[in-house]
């Protein structure tokens, strides 16, 4: 068996840990410690994340993405394709060494796709973003983590509290979407995103596309309104 490689070190700001990327062969992980967080034969979720939300928001023309998390680029793609030629996408990522392993070693896997003219590359908070952004987004993406129980920053759960949540709901026009992908189900999380005003949709996903194994879950929550 081909052995994994360590290719490249980070850390995350504020204290988060050290993020590791790993190579074997032509596969790309990148963990923390014995989690990992991403690898770049899993994609069917991180899709997902896109393709669901833009059902919500087909027909719509113009809409403005914001993307919480870059990891390995399926959802920037999936959203390129699927929100279509006049959207535009802001990724936000906080950790500056994940974009530079997209332009670097996992070329390969990103392809071309941070050049497309639709894409803006914000490397910061994601939660900064938001809160900047009263009605100015079409839909927000967020898998900045595990999900609502993160592994890697204590402040990415401001993103999943009522404060959060009301910060998501008046960044997003009427008619919004909010997707947050999760490796796993959380019922109070769900409960939250209804308490704040969200129509909230629990949605379980294949973890790779086509096949059988471990599913992850997207919560589609719109902002009610046209």
């Amino acid at each position: 068996m081909i052995p994994w490689v360590r290719l490249d070190t980070a850390n995350i700001p504020d204290g988060g840990g050290e993020l590791r990327l790993m190579q074997r062969g032509a596969e790309f992980s990148i963990m923390i410690g014995s989690n990992e967080l991403m690898n770049s034969r899993l994609s069917g979720s991180e899709e997902a994340l896109a393709s669901l939300s833009a059902a919500k928001l087909a027909g719509r023309a113009k809409p403005n993405v914001l993307i919480g998390g870059l990891g390995m680029g399926f959802t920037l793609r999936a959203a390129l394709t699927e929100f279509g030629a006049d959207a535009t996408i802001t990724v936000a990522e906080l950790v500056p060494a994940v974009v530079a392993w997209a332009r670097g070693p996992m070329q390969p896997v990103f392809g071309d796709c941070l050049d497309d003219s639709r894409v803006a590359i914000h490397e910061g908070d994601v939660g900064k973003l938001i809160l900047a952004g009263r009605k100015g987004f079409d839909a927000i993406l967020l898998d900045v983590d595990n999900g609502p129980e993160g592994l890697t920053r204590e402040s990415n759960d401001g993103l999943y509290t009522m404060r959060g949540l009301g910060a998501a709901f008046a960044a997003l026009r009427p008619g919004g979407v909010l997707a947050v992908w999760s490796s796993g189900p959380n019922a109070a999380f769900t409960q939250r995103l209804g308490k704040a005003g969200f129509t909230v949709e629990e949605v379980k996903v294949k973890a790779h596309r086509g096949r059988s194994g471990a599913k992850h879950v997207i919560w589609i929550a719109v902002r009610p309104g046209a």
